[in-house]
Parts: C-alpha cells; structure tokens; sequence
C-alpha cells in the first residue's frame, strides 16, 4: 500500500522516487524489485532492522554470500526458539484445558485459578 512505501521511504529502505509533470511519484524498476525483495524477507520472519542490513549488504561490493548465508542461520535458531516457546505454551494450555472438566463455576475454574495463581510454584508451572 501507499503508506507502507512511503514508509519505507522515510525508513530508507527505498529512495525517494522523482515526481513526474504530474506530480505523481513514479518508481523506477529497481525501486518495485527492492520493495518485493522487503515484502518477501518480511514474510520469512526479518525484521525491518535485519532486512536493512541485507539491503547493504546487497549494496556492498565486499560482501560475501556467507555473511547473508550467516544472518539467514541466526533467523533460522530465532524462528526455532520461537517455535520452542510457542510448544511449551501450547503444552501448557493442553495440560490445563485437560484440568478442567467444564462443569464447574468459573470461580472454581482450574484455568482461571492457574492463570491467576500468585505463588510462585504455580507460577513456574505457567512459565514460557
């Protein structure tokens, strides 16, 4: 959309276009193929931050393929933790939906008194 092209202009992700007779800002080629490059990176889980350091290193005549092979692998072990965590938190839902048999007041609700625990072994129970 508009806004997240101009924000990536103000960002400097993408350079200013030039303003036709018109007035309407008009995108050279390269600029288009630079937004699909953000596009498709921030769809594999980069950051705006990581997706700069990319576009530099796509820039930078000294860069090796092995320094984007290196930040694709640090994403990998981020998205792996992530993965890690979303597993214990849906282990953690799984085993207190299995504690509640659902015939009870809400008051008596094994859920909510696990999600409301204040002790801290019950709170260690919950932790992600």
């Amino acid at each position: 959309g508009v806004e997240t092209v101009r924000f990536y202009e103000r960002e400097g992700l993408i350079p200013s276009p030039l303003r036709g007779a018109s007035g309407y800002r008009q995108y050279p080629e390269t600029t288009v193929s630079r937004i699909r490059f953000i596009r498709r990176a921030k769809s594999l889980g980069f950051s705006l931050r990581e997706i700069r350091e990319l576009l530099s290193l796509q820039g930078d005549p000294a860069a090796s393929s092995a320094e984007v092979k290196a930040r694709t692998q640090t994403k990998i072990a981020d998205i792996e933790q992530k993965i890690r965590a979303l597993r214990r938190m849906q282990k953690t839902l799984v085993d207190l939906t299995d504690a509640c048999d659902g015939c009870v007041p809400v008051r008596d609700c094994p859920i909510f008194n696990a999600l409301d625990a204040h002790d801290v072994g019950r709170d260690e129970q919950l932790s992600f």
